[in-house]
């Protein structure tokens, strides 16, 4: 935005004296005229210049004509000021839940029914021998009824109006011989005026996407805390994660189920998701928090927001238990993305639950197959392979050596000898349930029981 006037219309340079002393004369009227088309416009957008932001938008009003005024007769005058005022009153607009271009609508018309007027007093005859104040008595008469219910609010803000000029009395009067603007210098008026009503909407619009940024932000802020108090090592106090929910605007939920998703766009997968959850990034992913998943369509609807992303679903578990569900997501991303789950980029860590057991502890899969397996160490690795085949067969087929031949593509009496070889390696083991789940759990990891194969955790 520019700094002063003569940036956005140079041609105020040129301009008689006059020309800036005839508009300060017409100051007073032009409050006037532009507080009733001002306050017009606000009763059609369903507002009123009586309340906090009216009252704010009447001063903002005098304070932009003060400033044009002046800035005619003076156009190197600094415009940061009435910029202030401006940004100030968008993030009012924000905050009052208005829309970004309501302002802008309301200065437009203003700016519109400034050019009107002073139109009209140059061309109003009777206006150039008196004060022109006194030729718009209808207009102002006419509204007089709701100017003088705002009388308060614009004698209150007086003082912070008379920082520039007084409205009425401290700009010089037309004289029986003021002419008013040529036309050729109304022409430059006018360029002034629209670029000047352009900079300060611009100064409110971005007043109001600063307090848009700046109250996402605070949401950020408040959700993020939420986040990591539900899934902390210990679990808060119900105190304080009432008072957080409460802070974020958050029901708390009987169950949650934590997504874990690649990438760190917290605040757009929550809204995508929709469905009251709340997300925010720990570590090297966003972290969803899902309120109550098993209410019908609830997860299906997450999955279908999270389409083309790579994604793993926590279990649902009561809101005290958080923490497992997040525990549990974040490892099966982790596996996801080494490719250990499968090509679905959505998984669901439920349907996971026996790879997530075994690949918990990095390392500690390979090391119970090495200690389980130890027997077959010594083997040539083409009889080690057969046999460890043919033991994890029979052991998911619960000794049913038949199916297992079936399974194998080979004789039930091949799979009875290899059987007499692996009881002669493992001895009472193959009889011992719980021998014979570590058998299957160490096989799983390393189907071919030999040591040069990398661990599945």
């Amino acid at each position: 935005m520019s700094d002063a006037l003569l940036d956005i219309e140079p041609g105020l340079a040129g301009l008689p004296p006059a020309v800036g002393n005839h508009l300060r004369g017409l100051r007073g009227a032009l409050h006037l005229r532009i507080l009733g088309t001002v306050r017009a416009a606000m009763r059609e957008q369903g507002r009123s210049l009586t309340g906090g932001q009216g009252q704010g938008l009447a001063l903002g009003v005098r304070t932009a004509v003060d400033t044009f005024v002046d800035a005619v007769a003076e156009p190197g005058r600094a415009l940061a000021p009435t910029r202030a005022v401006f940004h100030t009153l968008g993030r009012t607009e924000y905050r009052e839940g208005h829309r970004v271009d309501a302002l802008r609508a309301v200065l437009t018309l203003g700016a519109r029914d400034i050019w009107a007027f002073l139109v009209e007093q140059a061309a109003a005859p009777a206006g150039r021998g008196g004060t022109p104040a006194g030729a718009d008595a209808g207009p102002a008469g006419a509204d007089a009824g709701p100017a003088g219910a705002d009388a308060g609010p614009a004698g209150a803000d007086a003082g912070p109006t008379g920082t520039g000029t007084a409205p009425t009395g401290t700009g010089t009067a037309p004289t029986g011989t003021d002419t008013g603007p040529a036309p050729a210098d109304l022409y430059v008026i006018a360029g002034a005026l629209f670029g000047y009503v352009d900079a300060l909407a611009g100064a409110a619009a971005e007043g109001f996407l600063d307090e848009q940024r700046d109250t996402a932000q605070d949401w950020a802020t408040l959700r993020r805390r939420l986040v990591t108090l539900l899934v902390q090592p210990d679990p808060p106090a119900e105190g304080v994660l009432h008072a957080a929910a409460e802070a974020a605007r958050w029901p708390l939920p009987a169950t949650v189920a934590v997504v874990s998703v690649h990438g760190t766009d917290a605040e757009h997968l929550a809204r995508s998701i929709g469905a009251g959850a709340v997300a925010t990034v720990i570590g090297d992913a966003v972290r969803v928090v899902l309120p109550e998943p098993r209410t019908p369509g609830r997860t299906e609807g997450a999955r279908q927001a999270l389409a083309g992303r790579r994604a793993a679903f926590g279990p649902a578990v009561a809101r005290h238990r958080a923490r497992l569900s997040y525990r549990l997501s974040r490892r099966a991303l982790a596996m996801h993305q080494r490719g250990a789950l499968g090509p679905d980029p959505v998984v669901s860590c439920d349907d996971h639950l026996l790879t997530l057991l075994t690949a918990w502890e990095p390392g500690l899969a390979g090391h119970l197959a090495d200690t389980v397996l130890a027997p077959l160490a010594g083997l040539r690795p083409t009889t080690r392979r057969t046999l460890a085949e043919t033991l994890h067969g029979w052991l998911r087929r619960q000794g049913q050596v038949v199916a297992v031949a079936e399974d194998l593509h080979t004789h039930p009496q091949t799979v009875r000898y290899r059987m007499r070889q692996l009881r002669a390696l493992f001895g009472p083991a193959l009889d011992d349930p719980d021998a014979r789940l570590v058998l299957a759990l160490a096989l799983r990891s390393r189907p071919t029981g030999g040591a040069d194969h990398s661990d599945a955790g």
